[in-house]
């Protein structure tokens, strides 16, 4: 894709997206005092920007990478018997596959000090609505997409189905943080929901809710809170920097060189 082209299509991505979600979050508001235009939204921008003009095809590069290893060493004839199943049969185990190991490897992200260093750059975000859902480091994004492609990366599932989940899981990411609240009743224990996820990034680093399509895994494993209202504030209790720049340098600087010759 060239550079036009790829400018286009994130010109094109942010219309949509605003055109979707910003007349959503102002319909049913989880927290109706929220400014479209709130505090750290150039900052958010900056992650949108960066993530599908340049981090996308890192991430990118790297699941082929794996996945080139992949095609060497795993059976052709298996993997061939599971690209031929029913189409729909595929995106149901992938699904199932895929929320398995994300929620895990979400879990643990909070859990080792190696992972959250990556990891808590989403989660100093303190406020949220659908552009603060791209805040991620681009390291973090390698190890969370690299996760949820696992599974079709490995058993050679057909792309078609492949491309249309990673899409799907794209729009309902953004979905889970924007800033909107709706009333789905008992169906929140098999569908997530914004405030499910809103209380994932409360201040509490272990508050619970790690899974990503259905809270089933979080019901299933003890980690499932459904509180009747918003949390009162989001983001870490860490100290951190404020800047693009800074948030995407800091975990890769160790402590000390950071301490020493950068934070001062």
């Amino acid at each position: 894709m060239t550079l036009i082209n790829t400018l286009l299509a994130t010109g094109v991505s942010l219309l949509f997206l605003s055109a979707v979600f910003i007349p959503m979050e102002s319909a049913f508001p989880a927290k109706s005092n929220q400014k479209v235009l709130r505090e750290q939204w150039v900052l958010d921008l900056c992650y949108f920007a960066g993530q599908y003009l340049l981090w996308n095809g890192l991430v990118l590069n790297a699941l082929n990478y794996v996945g080139h290893w992949f095609d060497i060493n795993i059976s052709f004839q298996f993997r061939t018997v599971v690209a031929h199943q029913p189409i729909w049969l595929q995106a149901v185990e992938i699904l199932l596959i895929s929320d398995f190991l994300i929620y895990w490897a979400h879990r643990i992200q909070h859990k080792y000090d190696f992972l959250w260093r990556f990891h808590k750059v989403h989660h100093t975000a303190e406020t949220l609505d659908w552009l603060a859902a791209h805040r991620e480091h681009p390291i973090d994004s390698i190890y969370t997409v690299g996760i949820i492609n696992l599974p079709a990366i490995i058993f050679g599932f057909d792309l078609n189905t492949i491309a249309a989940i990673v899409a799907f899981r794209g729009i309902w990411a953004i979905y889970i943080h924007s800033n909107v609240r709706f009333n789905i009743g008992p169906l929140k224990m098999l569908i997530g929901s914004p405030d499910l996820h809103h209380w994932h990034h409360d201040k509490e680093r272990d508050r619970g809710n790690y899974a990503n399509i259905s809270p089933l895994m979080d019901i299933i494993f003890g980690t499932y809170i459904n509180p009747a209202t918003e949390p009162e504030h989001y983001g870490i209790k860490e100290q951190f920097p404020s800047t693009y720049p800074g948030q995407l340098l800091k975990p890769v600087v160790p402590d000390y060189i950071w301490k020493r010759f950068i934070k001062n």
